[in-house]
């Protein structure tokens, strides 16, 4: 399975994904689009907000969640990190539940 890696901008901070060839789909780092929608430039703040969306989510019996795979993406100290990655549905889905965030048109996300 071949991937590519991109980092790309979005409102000015960056969002970390990898394009899978054979599935043809870009996944998008969970926690790096959360920090852009919710305005928070701190991943450990943003990594929170995430665990505690997801908990909510999974009690709600939400799919969203078991739909959400992880990659070993790059962190700014260098390393590579086990991430929650969703593909565009899924991370609709997951924007679409983010109290207060923002409802991007179809073509914003997918012009990254």
């Amino acid at each position: 399975m071949k991937r590519i890696k991109k980092i790309v901008l979005f409102e000015g901070q960056k969002i970390r994904r990898y394009w899978d060839e054979a599935k043809e789909l870009w996944y998008f780092s969970v926690v790096d689009v959360i920090a852009v929608l919710i305005n928070q430039p701190e991943h450990k703040r943003a990594q929170s907000y995430w665990t505690t969306l997801k908990n909510r989510l999974k009690e709600e019996g939400s799919e969203v969640v078991t739909k959400c795979d992880q990659l070993k993406m790059q962190a700014t100290d260098g390393k590579y990190y086990l991430t929650d990655v969703a593909d565009t549905e899924g991370m609709f889905r997951i924007i679409q539940s983010i109290p207060y965030a923002p409802q991007l048109p179809h073509h914003r996300l997918c012009s990254f």
